[in-house]
């Protein structure tokens, strides 16, 4: 590998760590995202907004020498539309590889992120699509409030068991599909160690903050209601509500129990103890 790696979404929940790894390998790196002035210290970083077409130039302004993207998409229902004429451009400049991060919901060729997925496999370049389930550190956001302020994890995946993965988990697979010899043109469904349903993950955190922690649990409807409070697009909140409706009822642990999987290994119960003051009221 000689090329520089571009990292859309840098400074998030895989960019960030991503970046470390890049970083502790001595192998060069840009740092793409919307607040430049965010980008730690150490990483060199560039102006780039998905919803803004006169960035995706800035990157290769920057540094000629990229040869790979790390790509996180926008917010948006049809990310290929905003995102094709990037992909198109960075393959102009000479960009062999892109590393796409999906979700384990979003098939091949379905909204969101799996037109994406199609698009590059169609295209005959060096990819791989990350689909990991979700993130351990949505406790540490999405789910932040609720148990802040109330004592209880909101959701309407009712009993469904999930197995949360670190983002760090994500961080090591992203890594190895960029900088592979060998380019790894499939899909990784990406998950942890540990299968939780929202009860048994409320039990846990109760113990570590020795304070009792409730799964609030929503019906569809009520989850349509809870989801447009975050100011989401009426499809995400179709989404959302699809997804912890799709886990209600077993997606998630068929994906721990399939064959094919790379499985990650941060442990929830961890991530709680480590990170305990995150939930304490102030």
């Amino acid at each position: 590998m000689t090329g520089t790696t571009l990292l859309i979404g840098g400074t998030g929940k895989t960019g960030l760590p991503l970046a470390h790894l890049l970083q502790n390998a001595n192998l060069p790196f840009l740092v793409a995202t919307r607040h430049p002035k965010n980008v730690p210290a150490l990483f060199k970083g560039v102006a780039f907004d998905w919803f803004d077409a006169s960035t995706f130039e800035n990157p290769f302004k920057a540094d000629p020498s990229i040869d790979r993207v790390y790509l996180v998409g926008p917010t948006a229902y049809d990310m290929l539309a905003i995102m094709k004429p990037f992909i198109d451009l960075a393959i102009s400049k000479g960009v062999k590889r892109f590393v796409l991060l999906s979700s384990t919901p979003t098939a091949k060729g379905a909204p969101f992120a799996g037109k994406v997925h199609e698009y590059l496999a169609d295209l005959g370049v060096d990819y791989a699509v990350l689909r990991p389930t979700w993130f351990i550190e949505n406790f540490g956001t999405y789910f932040l409030p609720g148990i802040v302020r109330e004592d209880v994890i909101i959701s309407s995946a009712k009993d469904g068991r999930v197995p949360f993965v670190s983002s760090y988990d994500i961080a090591d697979v992203a890594y190895k599909a960029l900088t592979d010899e060998k380019s790894h043109n499939t899909e990784h469904i990406i998950v942890g160690p540990d299968l939780y349903s929202c009860d048994e993950v409320a039990a846990l955190l109760s113990d570590v903050l020795g304070r009792k922690i409730t799964h609030k649990r929503l019906s569809d409807e009520e989850g349509k209601a809870f989801f447009a409070s975050f100011i989401l697009s009426k499809e995400f909140v179709d989404g959302m509500v699809a997804t912890h409706s799709s886990a209600a009822q077993g997606s998630e642990e068929a994906c721990f129990r399939g064959e094919v999987k790379d499985v990650g290994k941060r442990h929830l119960l961890d991530y709680f103890k480590e990170n305990r003051d995150l939930w304490v009221s102030k």
